[in-house]
């Protein structure tokens, strides 16, 4: 089987579960994941013929890909902010509305107007893969900046990202529900956060490739208070944000005004909510 073959396998394969736009994106993912080659490789070496094990690696992937597996665990890699990260069912997939929240975040810091400055100390809280301070920490070089997540694959999904960068961020293993776990976190300048905020009763007609495979412990948060972790980590930052310190989350869509009441409440000033590039209520911003 040569390259050009094995797209059209793979493409005509899983097009039952696929646009076929959306077929031959994963298939030019599977194949540059198992030849190496880019895309403009792959054209100019269309012919060249995989080799048995290359041929077994496809088949496996292909199988994944019926049984619905996201084609990022399958290949074990995603993009997020130009960077290559690793990838496992232990951590989300890292999202594009992400990315803006971690643009807002490095933004502020590099806008004259706002008082963040590329030395202070970021917290990431549910780091998952380390996306957010890894994205900061590469733009923001000299800033001091750290993730925690409860997983303990996460974190060490995390560290592992870090090195494959070569970007020098702190990881440690935390749960920010438990007080006595937190109180020994240093002082931070700025808090960012994309906590778990799907309500379990919306698991209906969320698609089988994040509900099978992506971890439940980041997605979900109880019916009863799907507020949780946003009150949770108020809470925290009033205790370890200093006096003009940021706070940044992202949100629900559906919740975006409850969340920014909560943070008024607490006592945060200045509490900025932002849609995404879809127009959907996504990053809340509040100042200590």
């Amino acid at each position: 089987m040569n390259i050009q073959t094995a797209f059209t396998y793979v493409t005509d394969t899983i097009v039952p579960l696929y646009s076929a736009r959306e077929a031959a994106n994963v298939a030019h993912l599977v194949l540059e994941h198992i030849t190496g080659l880019s895309k403009l490789d792959r054209v100019v070496f269309k012919e060249n013929i995989l080799t048995p094990v290359q041929e077994i690696q496809l088949e496996e992937a292909v199988n994944a890909l019926l049984a619905q597996q996201p084609v990022q665990y399958v290949t074990g890699t995603a993009w997020f902010w130009g960077m290559e990260l690793l990838v496992n069912p232990q951590v989300l997939i890292p999202r594009p509305e992400t990315e803006e929240l971690a643009d807002w975040v490095i933004t502020d810091a590099r806008d004259g107007k706002h008082d963040i400055q590329v030395k202070d100390r970021i917290l990431d809280i549910g780091t998952g893969s380390g996306c957010i301070p890894l994205a900061i920490k590469r733009e923001l070089t000299h800033a001091t900046v750290w993730g925690i997540d409860v997983s303990p694959g996460a974190v060490e999904t995390a560290e592992a990202n870090a090195a494959r960068q070569r970007l020098d961020v702190h990881f440690e293993q935390v749960d920010v529900l438990d007080e006595l776990a937190t109180a020994a976190l240093p002082d931070f300048d700025v808090i960012v956060s994309n906590p778990p905020y799907i309500k379990h009763s919306e698991r209906t007609g969320m698609q089988a490739q994040v509900l099978d495979y992506e971890p439940s412990l980041a997605l979900f948060v109880p019916d009863e208070d799907a507020l949780l972790f946003y009150r949770r980590i108020g809470q925290l930052a009033l205790k370890i944000l200093p006096d003009g310190g940021k706070l940044y989350f992202e949100i629900n869509e559906a919740y975006g005004k409850e969340v920014v009441t909560l943070l008024q409440e607490q006592g945060f000033k200045d509490v900025e909510l932002r849609q995404d590039i879809f127009a959907k209520d996504r990053m809340v911003k509040a100042v200590k």
